[in-house]
């Protein structure tokens, strides 16, 4: 499952890219995939939506039971 979740990151990096941000996988703990965003969306103040509506939703495609959490520096 965790090369399936790094495949889709990597597809939904380029929408963030667009925007000048991104995205990094700070770690996979079971079902919990921690991000962090930086740059643009890293401050963007839609930063919580972006991860609970697009990302999170985007990889329950693969688990329905994935969670993600924003990891902040």
């Amino acid at each position: 499952m965790e090369e399936q979740i790094k495949a889709k990151l990597e597809e939904l990096r380029t929408g963030l890219q667009n925007d000048g941000g991104d995205l990094e996988l700070v770690k996979i703990d079971g079902k919990v995939v921690y991000l962090r965003l930086v740059g643009h969306c890293g401050s963007c103040p839609f930063a919580m939506m972006t991860l609970k509506q697009g990302i999170e939703v985007a990889l329950q495609e693969i688990d329905p039971e994935i969670t993600v959490e924003r990891v902040q520096d």
